[in-house]
Order: C-alpha cells, then sequence, then structure tokens
C-alpha cells in the first residue's frame, strides 16, 4: 500500500505533489529547493541553498522514521555546473557514514529561480 507523507518541519510543496511516497519499505521523496520552512523564501547563495535542502530532506527522512543513512539514491540539479565543487562540501557534511548513488544533473531552471535540487530514495 502506497501511503503519502508530509513533513511539518519541512517547507511546503509547491505544487499539487507529496513531500514523499512511502510504499513497503522504500521512501521516495520529491526534489528539495533551498526553502526555509518558516518563511518559505530561498536561501541567497548556491551552498545555503544546498544547506537548506539538505535539511528539509533530512526533515522528510525522520518524519518517516529513516535517516541520511537509509538514503541509497540521490538525484541533485544544479543551474550552474560551475557549482559543483561547492555542493558537494554540502553533501558531503549531511552522507558521511554511507554514501548513497548520485546523479548530478546542469538544467536550465529550477522552480521559483533555485540553484539547487534534491531528490532521493531511502530504503529502511
Amino acid at each position: 500500500m502506497n501511503k503519502a507523507l508530509n513533513a511539518d518541519n519541512a517547507p511546503k510543496a509547491v505544487g499539487p505533489y507529496s513531500h514523499s511516497v512511502l510504499t513497503g519499505n522504500t521512501l521516495y521523496m520529491s526534489g528539495q529547493l533551498g526553502l526555509d520552512p518558516t518563511t518559505n523564501k530561498l536561501k541567497t547563495s548556491v551552498t545555503d541553498q544546498a544547506d537548506q535542502a539538505l535539511k528539509n530532506l533530512g526533515a522528510i527522512l525522520k518524519n518517516a522514521g529513516m535517516t541520511y543513512t537509509d538514503v541509497v539514491k540521490t538525484t541533485i540539479f544544479i543551474t550552474d555546473m560551475a557549482d559543483f565543487a561547492a555542493i558537494n562540501k554540502v553533501y558531503g557534511q549531511y552522507f558521511t557514514d554511507f554514501l548513497p548513488s548520485r546523479s548530478c544533473i546542469a538544467v536550465a531552471e529550477l522552480p521559483l529561480k533555485g540553484r539547487f535540487e534534491i531528490e532521493a530514495v531511502a530504503v529502511k
């Protein structure tokens, strides 16, 4: 059975979708921007956006009873590949004990003019 989950400590979705869907022991998480959940505004720098997006991802994981170590796959979307090294430093602060597989894709634009977005799959 599929169960849609929305975390209170993550920003509200910017469209008609759930933060995540739990099916069996697998959690599929929607893309997270660097939106501050209290102000619903984007952080300014790409590294601040990456940090906030990863915190938002953590809130969604916690809501499902999971942690970063349960994440098996991430996909990162950035608007400028020149930011790759800087976001890697931020990313590496959240994924330390277990490194999930990952893709990084440069895109022309992200919702709300964001510069960083991450989606993930976790398995408990």
